[in-house]
């Protein structure tokens, strides 16, 4: 009881400094020292194989080690993904998916098919924008005045918009692509047979709660007349062709996957598209200059990558080492397995705590990083397959983030919206509540223990 005591203290204490606003790579780290240096004061090995001869070395070895395999395989991985997003709004790419994707909504009338129409397609457009952020403040701009100008009150509309990077859908998503890692499966696979079908369900149930919530919120306070907006917050410079930009690595990873094509990596495929892409930047501009400078801003989203994603993914591999070590993670099996139903018990704790961590911290990245590296060593010590547990943590981390009022999203929406930020987590709370119960339930129908 005394590891499970340890784990629990720091891990209270991590949660703490987070929500205070300290930030999590820096935190993480700390507390995954600290536990470390615990286990060694412990008598417990820290390095998994060998040791340097003392234990405090010991440590600083494995963050070494982290750093090598992370920054090198996994967090090269995840850079580039950020670097070629980067370009992509760059290039206004992503302005025109958004602008051709909300034109036939212009003909919708009905104001409750209209917002179920509108949520369905902002979901498709989270495919090609991956950014939480990024994809509310577009939405915000072509859709909230469509939604608006046909009867939908504010908070409703603005809920929409806020709501569908609740779901993850993407297979070149960051958090996808540790997901899969997590869950010793390949990216495609673990994408489009395990993760996807849960997804789908999620949403359509999703879609039918927003129909009905935002209608009951509306008559029990009707918004009143508003204001009639123009749907002119984008000014997309670029090529109609160029929607399709944002989606070439999903098709890349799709044709490249071994058997229509020789099988590449991600990365492979990203340099690809970035390279094809760059030739079509030249072709239009007739000048290699623009093309440079647009691919600057690529190497300066995988630098911004490597600061606030694969730093924090080595912080988190260390906490969760130091959890492990100091035997706080024996200690739950050990409680799941004396509950009864040991798997399913272990994915609602999961879940339950990443969920509380997004919405306190307003990061979706932050908690879901911070256990997903517990994954693999839960799921053996379980005799079940990793994807049973990382696949309801991964969606439980964004829709955590939905029910945030502090999180970028929902700020930058409500503020926009010229709302409350509690006021769209009114608003969401219903939807991503019933998300997730669908998400726990098609876990346990559709992804298979063994």
């Amino acid at each position: 009881m005394l590891d499970l005591a340890v784990g629990l203290v720091v891990t209270v204490g991590v949660g703490r400094y987070i929500i205070k606003g300290y930030p999590a790579s820096g935190v993480l780290l700390t507390g995954g020292v600290l536990l470390l240096l615990l286990s060694a004061l412990m008598g417990k090995t820290v390095l998994p194989e060998g040791t340097t001869g003392w234990q405090a070395l010991d440590v600083a070895e494995y963050i070494k080690t982290l750093l090598m395999s992370r920054g090198g395989d996994l967090g090269m991985m995840i850079m580039v993904l950020c670097g070629f997003a980067a370009y992509m709004t760059h290039i206004g790419a992503n302005d025109v998916v958004v602008k051709l994707a909300s034109t036939p909504l212009q003909k919708i009338n009905s104001p409750y098919l209209l917002m179920i129409a509108a949520y369905f397609m902002a979901c498709l457009m989270s495919l090609a924008v991956s950014s939480a952020t990024g994809l509310g403040v577009l939405l915000m701009a072509t859709l909230f005045p469509l939604m608006v100008n046909v009867g939908i009150s504010r908070g409703a509309a603005a809920a929409i918009c806020a709501s569908p990077a609740a779901i993850i859908l993407s297979p070149t998503s960051g958090d996808v692509v540790v997901a899969a890692k997590a869950a010793q499966m390949p990216l495609v696979q673990f994408a489009f047979s395990t993760t996807l079908p849960v997804s789908v369900v999620a949403i359509i149930s999703m879609a039918v709660a927003h129909f009905f919530w935002q209608r009951w919120l509306d008559r029990r306070a009707p918004a009143g007349q508003e204001a009639p907006l123009t749907p002119a917050g984008i000014t997309a410079d670029a090529p109609r062709v160029y929607a399709i930009l944002p989606f070439t690595p999903i098709l890349g990873v799709l044709l490249f996957d071994g058997r229509w094509g020789p099988e590449l990596h991600i990365i492979t495929v990203l340099i690809l598209c970035l390279a094809m892409t760059a030739l079509i930047e030249f072709i239009r501009h007739r000048a290699a200059q623009p093309v440079f400078r647009g691919l600057e801003s690529a190497w300066r989203g995988m630098a911004d990558a490597f600061a606030n994603v694969v730093i924090l993914l080595v912080a988190a591999g260390v906490f969760a080492h130091g959890l492990s070590t100091v035997g706080f993670i024996s200690g739950l099996i050990g409680l799941a397995h004396a509950f009864g139903g040991g798997a399913l018990v272990m994915m609602l704790v999961l879940v339950v705590i990443t969920m509380l961590a997004a919405m306190t911290t307003g990061s979706g990245n932050a908690p879901f990083y911070a256990f997903v590296a517990l994954i693999p060593q839960l799921a053996a010590q379980l005799g079940i397959r990793p994807a049973y547990l990382a696949v309801p943590m991964l969606q439980a981390s964004n829709l955590g983030r939905t029910l945030s009022p502090v999180s970028g999203v929902v700020v930058a929406v409500a503020g926009m919206a010229k709302i409350s930020p509690f006021e769209v987590v009114k608003r969401t709370s219903v939807p991503v509540l019933t998300g997730l119960a669908v998400v726990i339930i098609a876990t346990e129908l559709l992804i298979p223990l063994q």
